[in-house]
């Protein structure tokens, strides 16, 4: 499996170009399933509210980031989820389709937790997805795959293991707080961007980490780097983009400020023996559970 990672600018040309080279690098170092950032076809266009942002959504039988990766994915032999923003009829999406490694589009899963907050601003743009958490079986793993915000929520990960997964995916767009575009200045007692970048990164990957030693099985996050600018703010994505194993422990990862590629292999019938030796599965009481529905 990969993970990649790289900066989005407005040259939508480019930013397929991108994801076209990793993918083929990944492939041709042996990776069956590769994971690209959430919305990687532009910009993330959240940090702003923009009615004109709008024009971007597709549906998925238009986007030409599915029809690329159909191309590639049959063309290599990988299996590709790809983010996209998604139209279907007078609704918006903030969509991730899976695409086998024949090129078929196996289904797509719409986000079901929509942040919203200052520079990420998704309640505006995109409407609650209705598909509910999925996993699909592809030919190399079954996988189970959030999209960023879905990745702080237990439930999202434990959902997708009792549904089959072997594998939880989650791309994702995450950096700094919004701040000013202007030079930083930084009042006494506040921290500075790369004080609040550093501390935001800690506790995303942690918890994507937990996933992964609850679940036991492995989870791959893929962000964006670089520094977007939109209107007075500018976000700054720290990338590190990683591969945890069933323990929660890091086996690859990726720096705060580089394009790139991770791969890592797992065992996965070797996976499933040690979940079902361990019992956290067997032991599981649904009964006692009612409360977390509340």
């Amino acid at each position: 499996m990969a993970a990649t990672q790289f900066p989005c600018s407005w040259d939508l040309d480019a930013n397929l170009a991108t994801a076209e080279r990793l993918v083929r690098a990944a492939a041709a170092d042996g990776a069956q399933i590769i994971t690209l950032p959430e919305l990687f076809e532009t910009p993330y266009f959240c940090q702003s509210l923009d009615d004109d942002y709008f024009s971007l959504a597709r549906t998925i039988e238009e986007n030409p980031a599915i029809k690329l990766c159909r191309d590639l994915a049959s063309e290599l032999g990988v299996v590709l989820p790809v983010s996209t923003f998604e139209r279907r009829g007078q609704e918006y999406f903030n969509s991730l389709s899976v695409i086998d490694a024949d090129g078929t589009v196996l289904g797509t899963y719409r986000k079901t937790h929509i942040p919203e907050g200052r520079g990420y601003y998704e309640k505006f743009y995109f409407s609650p997805g209705d598909t509910g958490l999925k996993v699909w079986e592809t030919r190399f793993a079954t996988i189970g795959v959030g999209i960023c915000w879905d990745q702080w929520f237990v439930e999202s990960a434990r959902i997708m293991a009792l549904q089959g997964a072997e594998i939880l995916i989650f791309p994702t767009a995450i950096g700094s707080s919004p701040s000013s575009s202007a030079p930083e200045t930084v009042p006494p007692g506040k921290t500075s961007d790369l004080e609040d970048t550093v501390m935001r990164h800690s506790h995303w990957e942690t918890v994507q980490r937990g996933h992964a030693a609850a679940n036991m099985m492995p989870v791959i996050a893929a962000n964006r780097v670089g520094t977007e600018e939109q209107g007075t703010t500018r976000i700054t994505f720290f990338g590190q983009s990683f591969i945890a194993n069933q323990r929660g422990e890091v086996v690859e990862k990726l720096p705060s400020d580089d394009e790139g590629v991770i791969l890592h292999s797992f065992d996965l019938d070797a996976l499933r023996a040690q979940r079902a030796s361990w019992g956290l599965f067997r032991d599981r009481r649904p009964d006692m559970y009612g409360a977390i529905s509340v």
